[in-house]
């Protein structure tokens, strides 16, 4: 299921200690945890999960609280909504600022909010993914828009269908467009992942997506492939070509998506509901199957409960051992806290329980769906995430693919009395260290910081180790000291 994992494997390692000394006197340890994907989505769309208008000081601190709550709840990963409708939360050589961030879209807020946040969740040991809408023009139709909008210097390609503005996946343009904005976007900005929501064809809105004349212009142009079959064809080719920019550019960047939780009704059996394969031309078992993914998060935004939509058949479903090693985080809907299914955060607790029975078949943790509703601790979820769930700290799953890093070297670790300074004679190579205590039943991951330099204390009698994680997820060994 993990085949071609650069570091041997999330949980390799030893559990008895496994030292080593080098010549150079410095004792090393294999060491490892169970990994796991904790993630939040934070949306920025209507500003749900951030606020317009703040200065750039205010920006800043905003981005500083966010981290530590993440930190606070026992999470490691964010994932920041960046491109909510083709615009940009950050400096874009392509796209507009968003007006999300002031307003107005276009205007220049006066700080870069994706590089704050990745400079304070980087030094907080937390990832950061970048999370796009890739077809998505407008929320409404009737919004203004600045004059370099790809609405306007692809205004042919821009089509209204139930109130919004959706660029049509049909025309190449759209998709070079795409690909070129996330070019700039991995070129400039040191993130962790690059995410897709599950916004492909607009959902039905009781009529036809008015896409018709460029599915007949595909016909007289010799195409063959029935209308469904070319709208599926069209969402795969971007899907394939971002991968393929991915791995050749940044492979140490890991590439998911988020579909709707039914691939298809009657998928496992009993299932019913919207049909993504047809209705929104989405198939995530192929770009799992052809390796155009790293993971795939599908919303299962269901209670265990459920009938007609039962989260652990579908979880289980999604984790099926055929769909080509890839990593399965599914979308937790902790918003809908408080309503039928959800009457207490102990639905939040099965379906997180539940998807830990399937590691083995490549689940690997979660995302909850939002971040305004860990804050607010709607029922006590944040509770429950920072004392029980979440409340040991692990690292996500290295990237499931075959050359996206290799194993880094150990950091340099000095005693300062109980205080250990961390750096690394590469520090390129190292996102983040990782701080272990030896103790009865062997290493126990106890800490996570980043940067250039890292420090871990005061700390307590014992064996502690500290080791090196690279941008891909690869561990290094740890270097062992003992504080006496």
């Amino acid at each position: 299921m993990d085949a071609g994992r650069p570091d041997g494997g999330d949980d390799a390692g030893s559990r008895d200690g496994g030292f080593l000394l080098t010549d150079s006197g410095v004792v090393l340890a294999t060491v490892s945890h169970p990994r796991e994907l904790r993630g939040v989505w934070v949306a920025t769309v209507s500003n749900l999960d951030f606020p317009s208008g703040l200065s750039p000081d205010a920006g800043v601190a905003a981005m500083r609280a966010l981290v530590e709550r993440t930190r606070d709840a026992g999470l490691n990963a964010i994932f920041f909504q960046v491109r909510p409708e083709s615009d940009a939360w950050y400096q874009s050589t392509l796209e507009p600022w968003s007006r999300y961030l002031t307003g107005t879209q276009g205007r220049d807020p006066g700080w870069d909010p994706l590089d704050a946040l990745l400079t304070a969740a980087h030094a907080r040991g937390v990832e950061v993914h970048a999370w796009v809408n890739p077809y998505r023009a407008l929320v409404s139709a009737s919004s203004p828009t600045a004059m370099n909008h790809v609405s306007r210097t692809l205004s042919s390609a821009a089509i209204t269908y139930d109130g919004r503005v959706t660029m049509n996946p049909g025309v190449p343009a759209v998709r070079q467009h795409v690909l070129g904005v996330l070019r700039d976007l991995l070129g400039q900005y040191d993130v962790d992942g690059l995410h897709f929501d599950d916004y492909f064809y607009p959902y039905p809105a009781g009529s036809p997506y008015p896409d018709e004349a460029t599915y007949q212009a595909y016909r007289a142009d010799g195409g063959t492939m029935t209308k469904s079959n070319w709208r599926r064809d069209n969402v795969n080719a971007l899907v394939r070509e971002v991968m393929a920019v991915v791995t050749a550019d940044h492979p140490q960047v890991r590439f998911g998506i988020s579909p709707f939780g039914i691939w298809r009704p009657n998928n496992p059996p009993g299932v019913v509901g919207l049909d993504a394969y047809e209705d929104i031309s989405c198939d995530a078992v192929t770009w799992m199957n052809q390796g155009w993914v790293d993971y795939v998060a599908p919303q299962l935004y269901w209670a265990t409960t459920s009938s007609g939509q039962p989260f652990v058949p579908l979880a289980t479903w999604w984790a099926n051992g055929a769909m080509g090693g890839r990593h399965v985080f599914p979308g937790h809907a902790v918003y809908r806290l408080g309503m039928t299914g959800f009457t207490s955060v102990n639905e939040i607790r099965l379906q997180v329980n539940a998807g830990r029975t399937l590691r083995a078949q490549g689940l690997m943790g979660g995302i909850h769906f939002r971040e305004e509703n860990v804050r607010t601790n709607l029922l006590g979820v944040r509770d429950l995430f920072r004392n029980e769930l979440y409340a040991t700290p692990a690292l996500p799953p290295s990237i499931p693919r075959a050359g996206a890093s290799a194993t880094p070297l150990p950091p340099v670790v000095t005693r300062n009395g109980t205080t250990l300074d961390v750096s690394h004679v590469l520090p390129m190579t190292a996102r983040f260290y990782a701080l272990y205590r030896f103790d009865p039943t062997g290493w126990t991951l106890v800490d996570v910081a980043g940067g250039v330099q890292a420090s871990f204390g005061p700390l307590s009698m014992g064996t502690w180790a500290v080791s090196a994680v690279n941008r891909g997820g690869a561990e290094s060994q740890g270097v062992v000291t003992v504080i006496p």
